[in-house]
């Protein structure tokens, strides 16, 4: 017998996490790096969070909380839901968790037994099958195309259910894409997934706030309350707000499938930070007028970064619609050979190629299930952006 349990050999580490660290060590070595591998803001969390977070110290709310969260914390998840999608959930129906991954780890423990199946809209987060596989699960990815904006269309999703099938996770703006669903793309699927009662639906919502040129965000409820009962929608202040390293995730969804999360919860990790939850009331609850302000930011890099990139050599980078991150193919330098001799054969030849001869970290598509493409994060600065994309440019044209 082997002392490494089965269900940790379907998985693999963290691709992103991979690649950030990678830097990390060239840097420590001494080399030149710019890492566009991580899904982080480099924007502060605002000075009225860290304040909330200090009062809450000092006020000696250091101690253990509910599983599922603080009352004040679900108070304000639910006014978000109301507020900005017009969804009525009840404090019983929110739910905490330390980080957006626990949410979706709790809701699949919570719900899989062996042979059920999960569709998983690919390109993908990378962390989404391999939680599904962990949890004894089947994850089913559906490819989709660049011609379509790498959207999932209804046919394709249609096709994918059977009798297995008891989730669909869907996001929208996308992790690796940036793709972002309008109110009309999401409702051709939600009217595939009302035909099928036994379909649970995963909402992810993590990038909502990051969308760009006047797009209006919409969410599978929203567009067909029909849905209700069988939706979790989740949600956090990682990346709007600039907290994730404060580590809070939070969802809602029916009561039953709640009630389910918080006992794995209490079983696994416990109540989130006490701390890091006091920080999350006051940036559900306080000012948000700083929010589009950082997404002006974060659209002026998206169009720099695309623009360099369409002008390398090979490449071809569509103009994402939100998140902060483009997927661009590199077809064009599948094949070609390098300065020192070493062929391109896939997405991670090109990744590691690139990362050997100009410095340049990113994540290559086949980690998130769809290849030949590669992740770039733009949430760095305009001058490190724009040094990132010329060495790029200069290796795309070295290659012959």
């Amino acid at each position: 017998m082997g002392f490494i349990s089965d269900a940790l050999n379907r998985i693999q580490p963290s691709a992103t996490i991979a690649a950030t660290q990678k830097a990390r060590d060239l840097k420590a070595l001494g080399r030149d790096v710019i890492s566009l591998a991580a899904g982080e803001p480099d924007f502060d969390t605002p000075e009225n969070i860290k304040e909330a977070a200090i009062r809450a110290i000092r006020e000696g709310k250091t101690k253990y909380t509910a599983v599922d969260g603080i009352p004040e914390l679900k108070e304000a998840i639910c006014a978000k839901f109301k507020r900005e999608n017009n969804i009525d959930y009840k404090p019983s129906q929110a739910f905490v968790a330390p980080g957006g991954k626990p949410i979706i780890f709790n809701a699949m423990v919570a719900t899989l037994n062996p042979g059920d199946e999960v569709i998983i809209p690919a390109p993908y987060w990378v962390s989404y099958p391999d939680i599904v596989a962990l949890c004894g699960g089947t994850p089913v990815a559906v490819e989709t195309r660049l011609e379509d904006g790498f959207k999932l269309q209804p046919e394709a999703l249609e096709k994918a259910i059977t009798p297995k099938t008891k989730w669909v996770i869907f996001n929208s703006p996308s992790n690796p894409s940036g793709a972002a669903y309008t109110a009309a793309e999401l409702k051709k699927l939600t009217d595939v997934l009302m035909k099928h009662e036994h379909v649970w639906i995963l909402s992810d919502d993590m990038y909502e706030h990051l969308t760009y040129d006047g797009f209006k965000f919409a969410t599978p409820v929203e567009v067909e309350p029909g849905l209700y009962d069988r939706t979790l929608t989740m949600n956090g202040v990682s990346k709007a707000y600039a907290m994730t390293g404060w580590r809070i995730g939070y969802c809602a969804g029916p009561e039953q499938l709640i009630k389910a999360m918080t006992k794995v919860q209490s079983q696994s990790t416990s109540n989130p930070t006490s701390i890091s939850q006091w920080a999350a009331v006051e940036a559900l609850n306080g000012p948000q007028d700083f929010i589009p302000q950082r997404a002006e930011a974060f659209k002026a890099r998206r169009d720099l970064v695309v623009s360099m990139l369409n002008q390398a050599k090979g490449l071809k980078c569509p103009t994402p619609e939100g998140a902060f991150y483009v997927y661009p193919s590199c077809e064009g330098c599948i094949g070609k050979t390098t300065p020192d001799g070493k062929v391109i054969k896939s997405d991670e030849d090109f990744a590691l190629a690139l990362i050997e001869a100009e410095g340049i970290s990113v994540v290559h598509g086949a980690a998130f299930g769809l290849s030949p493409f590669f992740r770039i994060s733009y949430a760095t600065s305009t001058e490190e952006l724009t040094d990132a994309c010329q060495r790029i440019q200069r290796f795309c044209a070295s290659l012959r």
